[in-house]
């Protein structure tokens, strides 16, 4: 039998409609169905008001312990696996820093770290760390996961997005330049602009702030959506979109008291938004299972990609095409779902280009190689794959213990860190 508080916390996540038409049977499947999708948007934070998802079971025997390290030390004599120890939670969020040698990563632990790799074959020596605590005295780490990561440009500062809802900057030293304090909710999502002087946060307290990095101030805060803030992405160096639960999407830009464009058409949350290259198109994914992509020259989309079937997490266009450093590959977008697969779309002529069906369990993560040629996936079913891009085929599959929430590429592309539930970083060195 469930205690009160557990059913006090069930009644929540019911509308009060559904209590007075439903059976017990359905209230129950409403329950049911409605705990499976905040633990599957835990990551990030997002659902986490629904504390009571249930941490995997650790007491797992030693000998199979034992296998499992086996397993990956196998692994590591082909690769070239370094495993990241310290973090004492799930390890949510990691990104590499521009200029290509530190390591970033951000976990449930109140804390967020960097690590420093170097560009070079693994020396097996312990890497230095920084660690970057986001505890003060009187907090408990409940509410200070840290949820999102992002460096500037120059690699010079990293900015934390946390549970708490500020927003820090930190210097490569590992000391906090400054706190940014006026969201009241969770930061979901966190971008700097390309000039640097700008720091972009959405939150689910349904706003978006722009940020002056000098001043540490709130240079504006812009308050158009009616739910949770999902994700926020950069046009150019003062204008951006927001993407929220409402299934809205604006483009916003700085000084502007209205949005400048506003994108309807998605019929639930969407996850994840992302222009291209240049600039000129919005790609955007929801729980609705299609994929949108939206031009700054019309109020409808200009494709619906409808060939998943179940929630999109995230999307990603390649670093390929005009305004990129591989101006002749061709444009392509990658989207990843819960349904377990990764897609890749041919934006222009507005098609599906290859399926990749390997996953056993939902996607949460998907990065491009710096070259275009390769696509890392990092999945629940605890293995991230590479994927040749050209070829439409898996190349490397590596298999950890735990649950991967993001996979992310150094700027040479012969790295690729892997974040996992199980606490660590794992950085693959690929010769690929």
């Amino acid at each position: 039998m469930q205690d009160d508080t557990d059913m006090n916390e069930d009644f929540k996540l019911l509308e009060p409609m559904d209590l007075i038409t439903k059976s017990v049977d359905e209230l129950r499947k409403i329950i049911k169905e409605k705990k499976e999708k905040a633990q599957k948007k835990k990551l990030r934070g997002k659902g986490k008001a629904n504390a009571d998802h249930k941490r995997e079971p650790t007491r797992r025997t030693e000998t199979e312990k034992q296998h499992k390290e086996k397993e990956l030390e196998h692994d590591s004599e082909r690769s070239d696996v370094m495993v990241l120890e310290g973090h004492t939670s799930e390890v949510f969020a990691c990104a590499w820093s521009p200029e290509g040698s530190l390591l970033a990563s951000g976990s449930g632990d109140a804390t967020a770290r960097i690590w420093t790799i170097g560009d070079g074959p693994f020396n097996y020596t312990i890497p230095n760390v920084l660690v970057l605590n986001h505890l003060d005295s009187q907090a408990t780490e409940e509410n200070k996961d840290v949820t999102s990561l992002d460096w500037n440009r120059e690699g010079t500062l990293l900015a934390t997005g946390s549970y708490d809802g500020q927003a820090r900057i930190w210097k490569r030293s590992g000391k906090l330049a400054s706190t940014l304090n006026k969201h009241e909710g969770p930061i979901m999502s966190l971008k700097w602009n390309k000039k640097g002087n700008y720091l972009l946060s959405g939150s689910i307290d349904t706003t978006a702030i722009v940020w002056d990095v000098k001043s540490g101030e709130s240079k504006q805060q812009f308050g158009f959506h009616s739910g949770q803030l999902l994700d926020v992405a950069w046009r150019n160096n003062d204008s951006f979109a927001t993407s929220s639960a409402d299934s809205m999407i604006y483009v916003c830009k700085v000084g502007e008291n209205k949005p400048v464009k506003k994108f309807s058409g998605h019929q639930n949350e969407i996850n994840a938004i992302d222009w291209d290259p240049l600039g000129s198109l919005l790609a955007s994914c929801s729980d609705d299972t299609t994929v949108k992509i939206w031009s700054m020259k019309q109020d409808v989309c200009l494709h619906d990609f409808r060939e998943h079937s179940k929630e999109i997490y995230t999307i990603k266009w390649s670093p390929t095409g005009a305004g990129t450093s591989n101006p002749n590959q061709q444009l392509l977008l990658a989207s990843a779902s819960f349904d377990t697969t990764v897609k890749l779309w041919d934006v222009h002529q507005g098609r599906l280009l290859h399926s990749f069906n390997s996953h056993r369990e939902p996607i949460y993560s998907i990065a491009f190689s710096p070259n275009g040629e390769y696509l890392a996936s990092g999945s629940l079913d605890k293995c991230m794959n590479i994927w040749s891009v050209k070829e439409a085929k898996l190349v490397r599959t590596y298999n950890g213990d735990g649950g991967i929430f993001e996979v992310c590429w150094n700027k040479k592309g012969n790295k690729v860190a892997a974040c996992f539930a199980n606490k660590k970083v794992y950085v693959f060195d690929l010769r690929l």
